[in-house]
C-alpha cells in the first residue's frame, strides 16, 4: 500500500519510535524509506552569512543518517536520506509532495489533555493537518 515513505527527523530519542514503526511497515514489502532532516535556517540572517555554520551542521547530520539507515539495510530495506534547509514543518510538507511520498511518519510528543490548545503549534501537528498524504504519527 505505502510504497514511498517519509520519516522527517531530528535526531532526538523520540524519533525512535516512527523509524521502529516505518520499520515495521515496510518489512517484507515492496517500498522505500527517506529519511529526512531540515535544518532550520535563522530568520533574518543571510545564509551566506552563516554558510559555514550551517555546512558544519549538514555534516554532522550526514554522519547521524547514515547510522539511522543500518537498522534498515539490515532489514534489507531501500533506504535513503536527505538534509535540506528551511523552515521543518513547511519543508517537509513541500518535499513529501515534490516527491510522491505515499506516507509521512514523524514522532509526535505526547499532548498535555489538561491544556490540548497548547499542541496546535507543534511542528507534527501542523504537518499532519497541511500534508496532502496520510501522516502517521507516532508517540
Amino acid at each position: 500500500m505505502f510504497r514511498n515513505i517519509l520519516v522527517p527527523v531530528d535526531f532526538t530519542l523520540k524519533n525512535e519510535s516512527a523509524l521502529n514503526t516505518a520499520l515495521d511497515l515496510v518489512r517484507g514489502k515492496e517500498a522505500k524509506i527517506t529519511l529526512l532532516h531540515v535544518i532550520e535556517l535563522i530568520e533574518h540572517v543571510e545564509f551566506d552569512e552563516m554558510a559555514d555554520f550551517y555546512r558544519s551542521l549538514e555534516t554532522r547530520a550526514a554522519a547521524k543518517l547514515y547510522g539511522l539507515e543500518e537498522r534498515f539495510k539490515q532489514a534489507l530495506i531501500p533506504v535513503y536520506h536527505e538534509i535540506v534547509c528551511g523552515k521543518r514543518a513547511e519543508t517537509i510538507v513541500k518535499y513529501a509532495e515534490e516527491r510522491e511520498v505515499d506516507l509521512i511518519v514523524l514522532s509526535s510528543h505526547q499532548v498535555d489533555r489538561d491544556h490540548p490548545a497548547l499542541s496546535v503549534g507543534a511542528i507534527s501537528y501542523r504537518i499532519a493537518i497541511v500534508a496532502r498524504c496520510p501522516v502517521l504519527l507516532v508517540k
